[in-house]
């Protein structure tokens, strides 16, 4: 496992599965101490940082429920407090917004209950976890949005969830102006079609599916939680600290 020459440290909401994981052993990979949330299965958090510990990293896992905002207060003391017991660290250097949730339904069928929590995870969650987090992001650090292919795509069945990813994006570049003044970079990056088990897992376990997305794509096949892994990397790596207020789609060349 390399290192750097200043240890940094990230917080990955939703590490502990799918692209999240990625994202973190890749980012221990190159060295950065990683702290993964998770909401409800801990020893699925529990076996990452066992993964990354055993490659000579740094990691910890805190429970976390992005939709309760009323929990973040004591959230952000428990970040505090991992952030100084397990790296001697008093600063995050990257903040990865990745939890998200899933809802497949037509404009006409979707519930408020259904518009409500996507709103709670993916918009609502993303604003006021990032406002509480704000002090303990180093000047100069990066906040990465996780948004979706669906919000360049039109696919029927995902209006209320392509929407909430939309308003990340422009959310996305008012944070990049505002926190400007601290250096601090931030953009979103929208996966394409991945084989997780997002959505119960369609794109990986139907054949079909999987068959007809890649004939779509440029690259001609759908994506893999390492492409996506690898380009969070990249773009919290210390080259990237030029680009800010962007949207960056991870895709393949999906329906260009």
């Amino acid at each position: 496992m390399s290192t750097s020459k200043r240890s940094t440290v990230a917080l990955i909401t939703g590490g502990n599965r799918g692209l999240g994981k990625s994202m973190a052993l890749h980012l221990a990979e190159r060295g950065v101490g990683v702290v993964i949330t998770y909401r409800g299965n801990a020893a699925e958090a529990a076996d990452v940082v066992k993964e990354i510990e055993a490659k000579g990293g740094k990691a910890a896992a805190l429970a976390l429920d992005v939709a309760n905002t009323r929990g973040f207060d004591a959230f952000v003391e428990a970040v505090r407090a991992e952030l100084g017991g397990k790296f001697g660290r008093d600063r995050l250097d990257f903040l990865v917004n990745n939890a998200g949730i899933g809802a497949h339904a037509s404009f006409a069928e979707t519930t408020e209950e259904q518009f409500d929590a996507l709103v709670n995870v993916h918009l609502k969650g993303t604003f006021f976890l990032t406002q509480k987090l704000l002090p303990l992001i180093a000047d100069g650090g990066r906040i990465l949005n996780i948004s979706s292919g669906l919000a360049r795509l039109t696919l029927p069945g995902y209006a209320a969830y392509a929407a909430m990813k939309g308003g990340v994006e422009v959310l996305t570049r008012y944070l990049a102006k505002e926190l400007g003044p601290r250096k601090i970079s931030v953009n979103v990056l929208a996966p394409g079609a991945i084989e997780t088990d997002f959505g119960g897992g369609a794109v990986r376990d139907n054949a079909e599916l999987n068959k007809m997305i890649a004939a779509q794509t440029a690259l001609g096949r759908v994506g893999l939680p390492d492409d996506i892994g690898g380009a969070v990397a990249m773009l919290l790596s210390p080259e990237s600290h030029w680009i800010t207020g962007q949207r960056i789609e991870a895709s393949g060349g999906q329906m260009l």
